[in-house]
């Protein structure tokens, strides 16, 4: 099993989230966070005068997914979430030794 964290653009997450379970993936955590990337933040016009905003808004999600499901789920991140300008997100994959549901008792390793 992976888990998926995605950072994406606030305004994406619909898109994304739809485009995912049209493909059967509707299991989710949704954080809203803040965050900078290369860009180093921007500058905004703010009451006649130019702001510098450091951190910028974004959404993170995480999906604990089958191995064999990752290429597919970046791929669908990928395709509805670009904008193709800075700022678009990253996508990171992170190996899950066990998973267990509080409900059930079920374990899976």
């Amino acid at each position: 099993m992976k888990m998926v964290h995605a950072i994406i653009r606030p305004d994406k997450l619909d898109t994304i989230k739809k485009a995912l379970e049209e493909k059967g993936f509707v299991a989710m955590s949704i954080l809203e966070i803040t965050g900078r990337g290369e860009q180093k933040g921007i500058t905004l016009e703010y009451r006649g005068e130019m702001v510098e905003v450091d951190t910028l808004p974004k959404i993170m999600f995480m999906m604990v997914v089958n191995d064999q499901d990752v290429d597919t789920i970046i791929s669908i991140i990928r395709a509805s979430g670009r904008t193709g300008k800075f700022g678009d997100g990253k996508i990171f994959v992170l190996p899950v030794e066990m998973m267990a549901k509080v409900r059930t008792d079920e374990t899976w390793r």
